[in-house]
């Protein structure tokens, strides 16, 4: 469909919405589209900045009406394209939140970040499942699983919702749980957006106003002996306990520490809900292994949850790619240093390897879709494709690695997938999962006006 000859149709999606609906020509257009991958520029045909969820519905019901997809985006971390002819949703003035502290249970908006979320919890003693990043979306985090640090004690982000709605593909705004719709409220807990744009989610908070953890930054010509103590380490700890060890190339930025700015460094993340006397015997080992340029491990409210893994807060380029491991002998943590390590020249930025088990391990009490259970670790990296060499090189040494670590690698984590192919993330589940998920999208979306990692 050309451009002009959605001037008309346009003109009627706007009389119809309450938030802006803008072309490329538009002003505010390029903040719009905007999110926090600068790898991609969305193109979408069409944005709607929808303010809640009349908008959704009657933007979905256009796209169908006109015979185009429809894409959604609170902050853009998850984008992986550039929306080429699509309708974009965007969802960041959707931000309603209200915390139930007697239910132990929170409402948000489809813009609403996990920010908000430990503020608002903060004062009851209470927390959300979030991720590393609270810059990061709550819908996309958790309809795509929700891996942090509280997930070896709690599970899953997604195990935790208790309803939410969505608009479908047929433009109807619907309230789903467990007794409604039980297969789509299956679904999408781990199935993302292939079914629709989720416009609220509620939630279960858990009690815990504090914990005992951080970071410890050393030098980067330790990490071989880092990695592979952390490896005889970290399984060994208790459900109480999360880390994850990665290898990062800093740049020389001023706003870093003096200590690690330029610097090839191993960043241990560490998160104990215990004691602080715990934490500090369980930390031992590793601090024994090597002397540390910067150690900010101590004891924090959770609402500080950042300060652990310290992810980037404002926009950049990003190419991303991650896997399970089932398993992590010496030999894959020597794949791991021979592809991203200190004497690699590997472009990636960051190589990170993340303890799973406990909760993430066990079925939700409310089954859903949620892949990569089976995991001992998670394999995550990225790299940033700024300029004609890094465009290539990043994505071949990404693929290098996973290629590296593929006799003990066995699917992923959606949210982690990055740019991965469809049919590799398809892999992610398996083969009785896959199929009932590829059935509720041909009943539910048999058009395929929604993308998503699932196919039908």
């Amino acid at each position: 469909m050309t451009s002009s000859s959605l001037v008309r149709p346009v003109a009627e999606l706007a009389a119809a919405v309450a938030g802006p609906v803008l072309g490329p020509s538009d002003p505010g257009w390029e903040q719009e589209v905007g999110g926090f991958n600068l790898a991609h520029v969305p193109t979408p045909a069409v944005v709607v900045g929808a303010t809640g969820e009349h908008d959704v519905a009657a933007a979905v019901r256009w796209a169908a009406a006109q015979g185009m997809r429809v894409a959604v985006q609170a902050t853009g971390h998850g984008l992986t394209g550039d929306l080429d002819d699509v309708v974009l949703v965007s969802t960041r003035r959707m931000t309603e939140l209200a915390v139930d502290p007697v239910a132990r249970r929170a409402r948000v908006g489809a813009g609403v970040r996990w920010r908000a979320v430990l503020d608002a919890a903060a004062p009851h003693g209470l927390a959300p499942l979030c991720g590393s990043s609270s810059g990061v979306g709550v819908v996309g985090y958790t309809t795509g699983g929700g891996l942090g640090p509280l997930g070896r004690r709690h599970g899953f982000a997604a195990d935790h919702v208790t309803r939410f709605g969505i608009v479908t593909a047929d433009g109807v705004a619907r309230t789903v749980d467990a007794g409604s719709d039980p297969d789509l409220f299956w679904a999408v807990r781990g199935g993302r957006e292939s079914f629709g744009v989720v416009t609220w989610m509620e939630f279960g908070l858990v009690e815990q106003p504090r914990f005992h953890g951080g970071g410890i930054f050393f030098d980067g010509d330790e990490a071989p002996r880092l990695l592979h103590a952390w490896r005889e380490w970290a399984p060994g700890l208790g459900e109480d306990t999360s880390t994850s060890v990665a290898l990062l190339a800093l740049p020389p930025d001023p706003a870093l520490p003096a200590e690690l700015r330029g610097r090839f460094v191993v960043h241990l993340r560490f998160t104990h809900l215990g004691t602080v006397a715990e934490g500090e015997a369980l930390l031992a080992p590793m601090r024994a292994v090597a002397a540390p340029l910067l150690d900010g491990v101590g004891e924090l409210p959770w609402a500080a949850v950042d300060a652990v893994h310290s992810d980037p807060t404002d926009p950049m380029p990003v190419w991303d790619r991650g896997a399970v491991l089932d398993t992590l002998p010496a030999d894959a943590v020597d794949a791991v240093l021979a592809e991203a390590g200190p004497d690699s020249s590997s472009p990636l930025v960051l190589v990170e390897l993340r303890l799973l088990g406990g909760a993430l391990a066990r079925p939700a009490p409310v089954p859903n879709a949620v892949a990569g259970r089976h995991g001992a670790v998670s394999l995550y990296c990225l790299g940033v494709p700024a300029g004609p060499e890094a465009a290539v090189q990043v994505p071949a040494r990404a693929a290098a690695l996973l290629d590296a670590v593929a006799p003990w690698t066995r699917g992923g984590l959606v949210n982690l997938a990055g740019q991965a192919a469809p049919d590799t993330v398809a892999g992610y589940w398996d083969d009785d999962t896959r199929l009932r998920l590829a059935a509720l999208k041909r009943r539910v979306d048999p058009e395929g006006v929604f993308g998503g990692p699932v196919r039908a």
